[in-house]
Order: C-alpha cells, then structure tokens, then sequence
C-alpha cells in the first residue's frame, strides 16, 4: 500500500462534496422570463460587477432552474419572490461570476497534496525531514510519492539523491517539483528503474548526473526522463483518483472557481488517458463541482498515428459538466534548467546551448494542421521566445491550410516574448493565456531565470499589457499545483507586478501592470471564451448559467495591495452552493 492509498478514506470523509449535476436547458427567451412567477434563489442587495460587455453593475440577481433570468435593481427582483424562494440578503457584497481556470490541474495536484506533500517547507532540510516523516507515518506504503519541492532552494535548482538516500534507502522516493518538469529521487528508484551512468539521456528529456562519474544525480528533467522512474510506480486506483479529484475541486471552489481547463489529461502505460473516467465517473454520481474542459495530452514520442485514439477520447469523454475538446502540445520545458525553447543561446551557457523543441518544426506544422482540420483547440506549452513563435508559425500554417475558424487555439505560460511575436496573436487569433500570479520578482526570477537570459531579454518576460494593449484576448491560469490555485493572488500581482503576499518585493517590470477591470476580465469572461463557455458562463447576464461568487470586500473599492486578502464567502454552481455556509448568508423573506 502506498501513501495515497491510506489516506483515501479519511479525506473523502472530510472533503465537501458536490450539490447536483448540471441541466442542459437553453438560454431564457423573454416569453419565458415574463412566465416566471417566483425565483429559486434571489440575491439582493449587492454590489453586483458583471463582467459584461459594458462591464455594469448592479444590486439584485434572480435564478430559477440553474440560470440568471433577472439581473438589477433590488427593488425589480422583490416581484420574484415566492413561499419557497431562498433569498440572500447580501448587505453590499461583491458578487462576481465564478472565476474560471484556464490552465490548472485539479486531480494531479490532489494527488500531489494527499501524497508526500512538501508544499510548505522553507528549505531543502524542511524536504528531507518531511520526507523522512512521510516514510516513518507509512511504514508499509511500498512508496513514498509526492512533490511539491522547489528549485531556488537548491543550487542550480537541482537537489541531489544523497540527501534522500541519508534518510529513505530501502523505499524508493518519488518527488515531483513544484514546477512539474522535474523529479527528485534517490537511490532506490534509479537501481528500480535501471538508470545509471551508462543509461543515455531520452530523446526530449535529461538525466542530472555529476560531472566526474556521470552518475545519475538524482533528478530526472521533463516528461520522458520523467517517466523512466514513472513507469516502476503502480497505476493510481479509481479509488485515489476520485479522492483527489475531491481534494482538487474543493480546493478551487473555495476560491471561487467554478470552471477550468484540466491541461493534461495523461496517458497511462495502456495509452489510455487518466483523468478523463474520473471527471466522467463524478460527474455520473453527481459529484463534480466543476465545470471541466479537458485537454489531451500529445505523445511527443510518436506522431499521427495517435489520432484516431485522441478522436475517440474525445468522443466518449462526454458528460454534462466535462468533455474533452482540446489537445495539448508541449513545445518546451523550463527556463531555470535550460530546458525552455530560446531563439539565442542562454547567457549563462558557453556551449551555444538554446534549449531544443519537444517536436520539430516540420512535424510540429503537420500536427497542428491536422488537429485543426479535426475541429480541435490546441493548448500549446510555451515557455521560450522559440516556442511560442514556433507555435505562432505553426498556427498560420494550419490557417492558410483550412481557412479560418472558431479554434481558439491558447498558448500557456507565455514566459519569454521576442517583442515582434507579440503582433501576431492579434492577428492569428491566438490567446495568452498567462499565469500571472508568476509576474514578479521573486528568487525564480532574479536567481534562476534573469541570469540564464540577460538584461535585454529579461525585459520581455510576462508582457501582459504589451499584450493586452495590441486587442489580443488574455486569461488567466493558476497552473496548480505548481503555484497557489487562488485567483485573487494572480489578479493582484498583475495589477502591482509585486509579491501579493507580502508586498515588499521590487516591482518587477511595471509598465506591464494592467487595471483591475481587465485582470478580472481575464479570469473570468476571457477564461470562460478559451473553454468555449461564454455564451452560457463568464459574465453576470440573463439567460447565463448562475455560476456566482460572493466576496466580503469589493475589489474596486480597497487598495491594489488589499486584493489579495480579500476571502470568497460563497461560491455557486448553477445557483446551488458548493463552497460557502448557506445558512449563514441566507436570510428568508416573506413574499410580497
């Protein structure tokens, strides 16, 4: 038994659950609103910020039968109260719609958490005693699995096996970063796996080894080193998977959450993909309390001939609050170990080194073509200038193949623009989909990344207005488990460019900074148009699915720095609560 599997029982225990399962009614017709006598839910009172297109406000929110048919005054919404509406009395709260996350990844991340969690440790000694906790809590988990390491606090960002092996020996330790582009393991698992000296780097990935015996280190770089310790691990049980599917959406939902993009939905060893029957299953039982566009992952080590498996996935991962439209192609790595895609050598390199694209551009123009005659978005992977202009290029190709289209293909992460690719998104319909809140400058930055680019090139990381500002869409991802899930961190750190957490770090690049209309406008409506949901979520209008959120604070009334502090009181999911106290926040009211 593995760590996951003791911890199983007690977490579905203490998790929330999910409150219903999506109706798949159209849009509210005028004829229909005026039909309506009384109301489900009425929120009145508020400070309602719409997100609509003339981005209005107002006081009083109506819903019956999971969607909004009355949007304004408190006093116009008291002709739909009936003897059994439930109506909250919000006292001037804010209320938005439901944040959406356009690159997250709810179930890995739970799994990440329930595991050998080292998500708050402050050191490289904090791991290896976590670690060492974990093994002795688990004493018969045959592994000790988990992540949540990070890599300014190593040097070069590269722990070393030793550390693991002084307290872990007999087991093997499997530990993903933070990032999610590395392992860190120790002995055992490098003996199970077979890799040693001799063990060639994989085509796409690295084995770190030290530079007198070209011994395996101890961490294993991207996805195809990676799986070499990987595949030595047993398969996760249903069981695990839907525990930390728990984990994932309550987590988000507290943060008023509501839809994501689950930006990887895996390949077991049975090139079957993991997540998808999770999403499916939960959603069956009523469950899921997310709405959940999901992306296929591209095998980077084959080609074409995966096709016909991801049509079918996409075909059969279909329920009301989950399908799986989109296919994601992972362009690069990272750039603190030299792994992202740089059009010039890395500053810090003397061999000439740019870092290489996980597919060549050749295949790269193929692929892309046919996933977009096929009818599917693709969410690029993009990192290095390389990358993202190779994606670009890849793009116009497909464009000038099929013609143009609804794709709505998005690149994430975005890290690192050469200034004249930031035009063409604009041009080929292509969103930024940012991580804001990594728009600062911490260690990651200043230590491990401004050096290994230079001055010069440094000035073009997270361009989010330069963006903005040439009419391209923009939204927003957390990229969790990698980084906080919550969104009012990566909407505050876009509007100041500072540690949200602390505000005493220098602002990082502030001419990039963007308002706090625009920030939510990229969590929200923007999100909810990459996931092909804004004609039914994004926005506070009639005939739109009452996917709401209640905060204590409202935003455009507290200063920049104060955004983050701001808590989530109640988050709803067509009109029914799955996060919040309901009975605290509702209060009856006779019917007029």
């Amino acid at each position: 038994m593995r760590i996951l599997e003791c911890l199983v029982k007690p977490i579905i225990i203490i998790i929330i659950t999910a409150f219903g399962v999506a109706c798949s009614i159209g849009p509210f017709s005028k004829q229909h609103i005026n039909k309506i006598s009384s109301a489900d839910l009425i929120l009145l009172d508020g400070k309602v910020y719409t997100v609509d297109a003339n981005r209005s406000w107002a006081e009083a929110i109506a819903v019956r039968n999971e969607r909004i048919f009355y949007v304004g005054s408190s006093t116009g919404a008291d002709e739909y109260i009936g003897p059994n509406t439930q109506v909250v009395d919000l006292d001037g709260k804010m209320v938005l719609p439901g944040f959406q996350d356009a690159h997250v990844h709810p179930i890995e991340a739970g799994m990440a958490y329930l595991g050998c969690s080292l998500h708050d440790g402050k050191s490289a000694k904090d791991y290896v005693r976590m670690a060492a906790e974990c093994a002795q809590q688990f004493p018969d988990a045959t592994f000790i699995d988990g992540g949540g390491w990070t890599m300014d606090l190593f040097e070069n960002g590269l722990p070393d096996k030793k550390l693991l092996d002084a307290v872990i020996s007999e087991r093997p330790v499997i530990l993903k970063s933070a990032s999610g582009h590395q392992l860190w393991v120790n002995s055992k698992t490098l003996e199970m796996a077979g890799i040693n000296a001799d063990t060639p780097d994989p085509p796409r990935g690295r084995i770190d080894r030290y530079q007198d015996s070209k011994e395996p280190s101890g961490t294993l770089q991207e996805n195809s080193a990676m799986n070499l310790a990987f595949n030595t691990r047993p398969p996760y049980s249903a069981s695990q998977m839907q525990a930390a599917l728990r984990f994932g959406q309550h987590y988000l939902n507290q943060y008023g959450v509501t839809t994501v993009q689950d930006a990887l939905l895996k390949l077991d060893g049975n090139e079957a993909y993991v997540g998808g029957p999770t999403y499916m299953a939960m959603d069956q039982t009523g469950d899921l309390t997310l709405r959940v566009v999901g992306a296929l992952v591209w095998d980077t080590d084959i080609g074409l001939e995966q096709l016909p498996r991801i049509i079918d996935a996409r075909n059969r991962f279909k329920t009301p609050r989950f399908h799986a439209p989109s296919v994601k192609i992972w362009l690069d790595g990272v750039l603190e170990v030299h792994t992202a895609a740089l059009l010039e050598p890395y500053e810090d390199r003397e061999d000439g080194h740019r870092g290489d694209l996980f597919i060549d551009p050749e295949l790269l123009d193929v692929v892309v073509t046919k996933l977009d005659a096929l009818g599917f978005q693709i969410h690029f992977h993009t990192i290095g200038d390389a990358a993202i202009r190779h994606a670009l290029d890849s793009v116009e190709v497909a464009r000038k193949v099929n013609g143009v289209r609804d794709s709505r293909h998005h690149m994430s992460h975005v890290e690192l623009f050469d200034p004249a690719d930031i035009p063409r998104l604009k041009e080929l319909d292509v969103v930024a989909n940012f991580q804001p809140y990594w728009a600062w400058a911490d260690k990651f930055i200043t230590e491990l990344t401004m050096p290994k680019l230079g001055p010069e090139r440094s000035k073009w990381l997270y361009p989010i207005k330069s963006v903005l500002d040439t009419g391209a869409v923009v939204a927003f991802g957390s990229d969790w488990f990698v980084t906080s899930g919550n969104p009012l961190l990566g909407i505050e750190t876009a509007i100041t460019r500072r540690d949200p957490l602390t505000n005493t770090s220098d602002p990082f690049l502030e001419d990039e900074r963007i308002s706090l209309a625009d920030a939510i406008e990229a969590y929200t409506i923007n999100s909810a148009y990459v996931n092909f949901t804004d004609s039914e979520t994004g926005s506070i209008e009639v005939g739109k699915l009452a996917d709401l959120i209640v905060l204590d604070q409202n935003l455009f009334e507290i200063s920049p720095q104060e955004i983050s502090d701001a808590q989530v009181l109640l988050t709803l999911l067509g009109g029914v609560p799955v996060y919040g106290d309901w009975m605290l926040t509702s209060i009856p009211k006779t019917a007029q």
